[in-house]
């Protein structure tokens, strides 16, 4: 096991930004910045020992600040919160008192508001033990901050083991009654950017889909994945089925894991490197995004991306569930502790 720390430069103000690679002894190498906590990196061998990246990122800090990605904001590889996905209209009631939201995307609240967690400096420290590595970053989210309640306390832990798991491990307490839904939002390619992700192969551990309406926000109705485009219980192709989809899946697909345990969620794989990539998540749903308005872009050192280029499979609870009190809560008091714990791990298809 190896762990390397790095300046990876200096945010617009001033700060210190540092870069970690996390190296284990199986060809897996993964770096991560402090500044949003975000994973630039995930190398990984193929069926013929050529590692390649397999995740969307840049090589240099300062891309990460410039106008056509803070425009954009695909949201690379970053630690997504306060509540990652959708608040409708920016607006939920807590404990008898309406909180109002930034409006970031169309008429809702994304992703925790115009500066999330993915576009703050996180505290670093790391982690080199024999049988793993990594990476400890901490966080205080002030009281109202993004409109959100309560002053939070956020530790999120990024580790590398023997056994090529790379595990994500979310921690958080308040002082006041909150609202929380954490993710990671990586974008994965296993061919290392060679080709898009169509011809990817998936299976989703779902039979169940959050039903959504204008703009992405769920109508409360839990639907069936069964007849559908959006069926992954059995591994297809990604892009076998897209024909009726306008802007490809981004869809929050229903896990059947109600007590919180370490569940498989998802398997995905590609057939010309050979790669794979199992999800296990706590988590009670994951969100798959294939892409579709990922900008046209390039990075200084010759980064390319555009549509289809990635595809995240974001561990999380559902859109716009303070405004769903039939959802499972996202509520977080006081005295409580928020846990949750996602794994990606990597390997090659058997046989």
């Amino acid at each position: 096991m190896e762990l390397i720390r790095d300046i990876f430069g200096n945010a617009p103000r001033g700060e210190k930004v540092f870069l970690y690679t996390l190296r284990n002894d199986n060809g897996i190498t993964i770096k991560i910045t402090n500044y949003g906590g975000i994973i630039t990196s995930i190398e990984t061998p193929d069926k013929n020992g050529k590692k390649a990246n397999i995740v969307l990122g840049f090589k240099s800090l300062q891309d990460y600040f410039s106008d056509q990605y803070i425009k954009n904001c695909p949201y690379f590889g970053c630690i997504v919160g306060r509540y990652a996905n959708r608040i409708a209209k920016g607006k939920f009631t807590l404990e008898g008192k309406e909180y109002t939201l930034p409006i970031n995307n169309e008429v809702n609240c994304l992703h925790g508001g115009i500066t999330g967690f993915d576009k703050v400096i996180w505290v670093p420290n790391s982690i080199d033990k024999p049988d793993l590595v990594g990476v400890e970053l901490k966080y205080k989210s002030i009281h109202m901050e993004e409109g959100f309640p309560g002053n939070l306390d956020l530790t999120v832990t990024y580790t590398l083991n023997h056994k090529n798991e790379f595990q994500i491990e979310y921690k958080a307490v308040t002082d006041k009654t909150t609202v929380i839904n954490l993710t990671n939002h990586s974008y994965f390619n296993l061919t290392g950017g060679i080709e898009n992700i169509l011809n990817h192969t998936l299976q989703i551990s779902a039979q169940k889909y959050t039903v959504v309406a204008e703009g992405l926000i769920p109508t409360g109705e839990i639907g069936s994945v069964k007849g559908t485009p959006l069926d992954f219980t059995a591994s297809a192709k990604i892009g076998s089925r897209m024909d009726g989809l306008k802007d490809g899946y981004d869809h929050n697909y229903i896990l059947d894991n109600p007590k919180a345990k370490l569940v498989k969620a998802s398997v995905l794989t590609e057939e010309s490197t050979g790669r794979m990539m199992e999800t296990f998540t706590t988590e009670p749903a994951v969100q798959l995004y294939t892409g579709y308005y990922i900008p046209e872009m390039k990075g200084s050192h010759g980064e390319t991306f555009g549509r289809y280029s990635g595809l995240a499979l974001e561990a999380q609870h559902y859109a716009d569930s303070p405004n769903k009190p039939e959802f499972p809560s996202t509520e977080l008091h006081p005295g409580e502790v928020f846990k949750s714990k996602t794994i990606y791990k990597f390997g090659l298809i058997e046989g």
